[in-house]
């Protein structure tokens, strides 16, 4: 399941250093790709701006979506994803430190497919990367084309 590409949306230099750490250690070993704001995550999943080279169908396997993002924040990043054909059925896992239960309601409204809060340990980081790594790569059944290019 190698060639199945994750893409990572955190802006905050030590959680995206973490999360690759711990994907890694998880025995995740699927490229990442790291988008540092809500901007680039579009420009990627929409094959725009500096990634209009990019081949547009060839989509990441999921997103792993932190909410807090300069320019344009997650959750608008999750409705502009769930506004468009292209990626309105990509997995979603929002990734994010936020306890408050308005991110966690307004996720889901927006079609969020998990929430998942990161955990501060870093064992326990870990063991989260790799269990999600494991249903989302593994276990769970993606619409045909997502991640194809």
């Amino acid at each position: 399941m190698i060639d199945r590409v994750i893409l990572l949306v955190e802006d905050n230099p030590r959680d995206e250093e973490l999360t690759l750490r711990a994907l890694k250690k998880g025995n995740v070993l699927n490229p990442v790709v790291v988008a540092r704001d809500g901007v680039e995550a579009l420009d990627y999943l929409f094959a725009r701006g500096a990634q209009a080279n990019r081949a547009a169908a060839a989509m990441p396997h999921f997103v792993l979506l932190d909410l807090k993002l300069p320019k344009v924040d997650g959750l608008e990043v999750l409705k502009a994803m769930r506004a468009d054909e292209r990626t309105k059925l990509l997995p979603v896992v929002v990734l994010t430190s936020s306890n408050e239960e308005q991110d966690l309601i307004r996720s889901y409204s927006l079609g969020a497919n998990s929430y998942v809060r990161k955990p501060v340990d870093f064992v326990e980081f870990i063991e989260a990367a790799r269990q999600l790594g494991l249903y989302w790569l593994v276990i769970n059944k993606t619409p045909p084309l997502i991640g194809k290019p």
